[in-house]
């Protein structure tokens, strides 16, 4: 049976010494660890692979927790609203689950005892006086409690029926289509508690990755649920966003489309699952985060396949005569040379050859391409298509000739 809990408490608790907040920061890190262990080992629903949602929300929580507390010690009028945020979403996640808050509140009693174990032990240590070892232990548990009062207010609020994460579904629809009267916008964000921002990030994760809806920011917008999993982030993704993002979703691989105005969602959106295909094929390597921002050349030469192979019957047809490995060594010296517009030396060096077979080369592509090469437009297509032709191979370990014949 979960408890009835007594509102938020408001009134000022007797200040601490500050010293202690010094004291307790060194402990945090390991105490953090030792509280996540015995709530894993106490509560089944915990006792899951690391990388789970529940134990993803564990996790968040103990942290935020215990340097919530350590703050206050140290500056009783820092603001706190982030952190009573961060309780009031863990409950609202367990109602949207269908569960009591049993659970929640057990953790929080396991995690109040091994903290207040450690206070023993590094107290007498410290030479904390009885006063202000019971001081010490009033706060804690008088946190504890309010930590428990918060999840209840949250669990309370999800409770009818989800109506803020339904009104927050009907805003990713709409920002998903093209935007009409700003009005219309601004009705359904104020009903789904969420400020438009001028400009955001889309973010997009592999499909089924796990997460926990409570362990992200209140105002991101998120559906990975989906086939094709996604998050609407306000503003530009800072280092902050990015390592809270990667602790939420720790094994996928996060792509993050360029920041647009509010009415370019769904480009960017666009942008960012094109180039989460294109690192799921190879072309791209494979990381943590990918920003779009710093691929979108490869976007653009890989958005038509038939458009490239459209261009390259155009202006690269007559290789199509020679057999597969005079054409492979013509065509990787035409790219060398429109690419780097060096000397017969320079290419010589880059391609390990001497310079009269480069000389040689260059010779037969300008009888076999003739005005093409002097044309800005004619060669600018041949460069595209040679490019695109080099990043495909990436992908499928074909020779350029081949790529070249199939395309012809």
């Amino acid at each position: 049976m979960t408890r009835t809990l007594a509102p938020v408490a408001t009134e000022p608790r007797p200040k601490l010494p500050r010293r202690l907040a010094v004291m307790m920061r060194p402990e945090l890190p390991s105490l953090s660890k030792e509280i996540i262990q015995e709530v894993r080992k106490s509560i089944p629903e915990y006792g899951r692979p690391m990388q789970g949602p529940y134990v993803e929300a564990l996790r968040v929580g103990v942290e935020r927790a215990l340097t919530d507390f350590v703050e206050q010690v140290a500056n009783p009028r820092a603001p706190r609203e982030r952190y009573r945020e961060t309780y009031r979403r863990l409950g609202r996640f367990e109602s949207q689950e269908g569960r009591t808050l049993d659970t929640l509140q057990a953790a929080f009693r396991i995690g109040a005892q091994v903290a207040w174990r450690r206070i023993m032990k590094v107290g007498p240590r410290r030479h904390l006086s009885s006063d202000v070892m019971a001081q010490l232990a009033d706060a804690l548990f008088a946190y504890i409690d309010e930590l428990a009062a918060l999840a209840l207010e949250g669990y309370m609020e999800a409770r009818p029926d989800g109506e803020i994460e339904g009104h927050r579904r009907r805003l990713l629809e709409l920002l998903l289509r093209p935007l009409g009267a700003a009005r219309v916008l601004a009705e359904v964000a104020e009903r789904a508690q969420w400020t438009v921002p001028e400009e955001v990030t889309v973010v997009v994760a592999p499909p089924g990755s796990p997460y926990v809806r409570a362990a992200l920011d209140e105002d991101v917008l998120a559906d990975l649920t989906a086939a094709e999993p996604f998050l609407v982030v306000p503003g530009k993704l800072t280092r902050e966003r990015r390592r809270s993002l990667l602790r939420v979703l720790p094994e996928g691989q996060l792509v993050v489309g360029p920041a647009v105005p509010i009415g370019g969602v769904t480009d960017s959106l666009r942008w960012a699952r094109r180039t989460l295909g294109l690192v799921e094929a190879g072309i791209l390597v494979d990381g943590p985060v990918t920003e779009c921002d710093d691929h979108l050349l490869t976007l653009w030469l890989l958005s038509d396949q038939a458009l490239v192979d459209r261009l390259a019957s155009l202006h690269l047809s007559e290789m199509a005569e020679f057999p597969a490995r005079q054409r492979e060594r013509l065509v990787d010296t035409l790219r060398t040379w429109l690419v780097s517009r060096g000397t017969a030396a320079g290419i010589a060096e880059e391609l390990d050859v001497h310079p009269q077979t480069v000389r040689y080369r260059i010779r037969q592509l300008e009888g076999i391409l003739g005005d093409r090469l002097s044309d800005p437009d004619a060669r600018f297509a041949i460069e595209v298509v040679l490019r695109a032709m080099r990043l495909q191979k990436k992908a499928h370990p074909m020779t350029t000739g081949e790529y070249l014949s199939a395309s012809l």
